[in-house]
């Protein structure tokens, strides 16, 4: 096991004037056994981060540390990491079994280490019954554990996971979710795991990093990362359904949105006169007969244990989110919301960072 460190690493394709330029200056320290999720949106350069750690992309500039040692010129195969991929690479020829041994027979391990170090991941992984099965006789979940088997095989000093739930439907999703997060707990091996999906993320992190255009937007535990966004982009990015976000002017405690002729009344004053973005969970607004956000009700969806009710609060589509047991309201109705004061959020109508209340 080994922390992991970057120092404003940059990644260019081209030079000169022509150059293009996908990561911009990404400092992050990953300490020792550490799950770190890294996740955003497809082209913000998540991958290209994932595969410089690797070694699968070059360093423009900046340096990357693995176990103390830098390793910006050293090749893939001696780095002492393990990849696992979105679409699984087995060998379809070979048996569960030789799919796992392979890398070690080609590193010349012993044959009895080699056996022991597959049985034991098989046990880890409930493989144990498949091991003489090819590829093609196991389900996409079965595969995935597969692949992650050949990881934990080499005892590397850490794991790099790119986008390996992709390809599976959303309950093997949740499942092998489960299977990832006793894995580490087991193994406690230096994990980053690259994923789009924002509840892959929230749910596997100890701690995420959110990309934004080959950008670091925010690091922080799920709970820093949710509850206090750093940016409108992690505000509207994490969380399901996002946090509506209105723009207007504020003056104390009246913040006027564009498409409203009536000022909303704050329960507390803004940080400060001007251009702002308010922010607001979809959870933390409330019917309130004495609120004074007025919503006019659009359109009602039922989720179960929940309701998401949808409709135009300061000009701005805004979500509410009930519980399913209160009464629905209806389409067209209006409702009195308010929120909690330490449940509002500013941010910078410019810039898009966030604003200390």
């Amino acid at each position: 096991m080994a922390s992991i460190s970057l120092v404003n690493v940059i990644k260019r394709y081209g030079r000169g004037a022509q150059a293009n330029q996908v990561i911009h200056g990404v400092n992050a320290e990953i300490a020792d056994g550490e799950f770190i999720v890294i996740v955003g949106p497809s082209g913000c350069g998540k991958s290209t981060l994932l595969r410089m750690v690797a070694g699968l992309e070059e360093v423009t500039a900046g340096q990357i540390s693995i176990g103390g040692r830098v390793v910006n010129d050293v090749e893939p195969s001696d780095r002492d990491i393990a990849m696992v991929f979105q679409n699984y690479a087995l060998y379809p020829h070979m048996s569960v079994y030789d799919n796992m041994a392979y890398g070690l027979k080609i590193a010349r391990v012993p044959k009895a280490e080699i056996d022991e170090r597959v049985q034991k991941a098989a046990r880890i992984l409930e493989l144990q019954t498949f091991l003489q099965r090819t590829p093609r006789q196991l389900s996409g979940g079965q595969r995935q554990r597969v692949a992650m088997g050949r990881a934990i095989v080499r005892q590397p000093q850490a794991f790099l996971f790119d986008e390996p739930l992709s390809n599976l439907d959303a309950k093997l999703r949740a499942q092998t979710r489960l299977e990832i997060q006793k894995l580490h707990r087991e193994l406690g091996v230096t994990s980053l795991f690259v994923t789009h999906d924002q509840v892959e993320a929230m749910t596997l992190a100890q701690r995420m990093i959110v990309m934004n255009a080959g950008r670091m937007e925010q690091i922080g535990t799920p709970e820093q990362v949710y509850g206090q966004p750093a940016s409108t982009f992690v505000a509207s990015f994490i969380g399901s359904p996002p946090m509506n976000l209105l723009p207007g002017q504020a003056d104390g405690s009246r913040f006027a949105c564009p498409g409203d002729s009536a000022p909303l009344v704050l329960p507390c004053a803004a940080p400060r006169a001007g251009a702002l973005t308010l922010g607001v969970r979809p959870e933390h607004l409330e019917i309130n007969p004495e609120g004074h956000w007025p919503l006019a009700v659009e359109a009602v969806e039922m989720l179960g244990a929940e309701r998401l009710v949808h409709g135009q609060l300061g000009g701005v589509l805004c979500t509410l989110r009930i519980d399913a047991t209160l009464p629905a309201p209806a389409v067209g109705q209006r409702l009195h919301l308010s929120a909690p004061p330490e449940h509002l959020h500013w941010f910078d109508a410019g810039s898009g960072l966030r604003v200390a209340a």
